[in-house]
């Protein structure tokens, strides 16, 4: 499973509330939510995401609340994998919930400039800039949690795991 696009660069501490503003919260429709994302510190994210773009972040990414939206309104904007040196506990476990994929690594967070073309390998956890020509090495997931996001999140797997049984 691969994703490359454009890098979309932020900095720490992005929390919840950043990702998808609380103020939007009064619908479930994840397209109709995902029409804010990012829109309190980049109020031109939604216009210029294209499908397999790139999140890349510094510390502690999706710290705040709790809210599932957050990755869920990520990944319906059609970003393919956010990048950060960390990641809050909960925004972790929700983005293998809803299948969003995200990788740690530092040297790629800080190293990768906002609008650089980059090539992620999720299988291998290869990230490479193309633009600059430099690879980086993140800690890919095991292969369970692996099949939970090409099947797009925790309950369409678990759906998958039935039908073969």
């Amino acid at each position: 499973m691969n994703t490359q696009g454009k890098c979309f660069k932020y900095g720490d501490n992005v929390d919840t509330d950043v990702i998808i503003p609380a103020r939007y919260l009064n619908t479930s429709d994840a397209k109709e939510l995902a029409l804010h994302c990012m829109e309190d510190i980049d109020t031109e994210f939604v216009k210029n995401v294209k499908q397999g773009d790139v999140m890349v972040a510094g510390w502690n990414f999706g710290c705040g609340s709790s809210r599932e939206h957050a990755p869920l309104v990520i990944k319906t904007c059609g970003t393919g994998c956010v990048i950060a040196k960390s990641f809050a506990r909960i925004f972790y476990r929700n983005a293998i919930n809803i299948g969003l994929p995200i990788l740690e690594c530092e040297e790629a967070a800080d190293e990768i400039a906002a609008n650089d073309e980059v090539k992620v390998d999720f299988d291998t956890g290869i990230i490479t800039d193309i633009t600059t020509g430099k690879t980086y090495t993140a800690q890919p997931f095991p292969p369970f949690i692996q099949n939970i996001i090409k099947c797009g999140g925790l309950l369409a797997s678990l759906k998958e795991a039935q039908k073969n049984d």
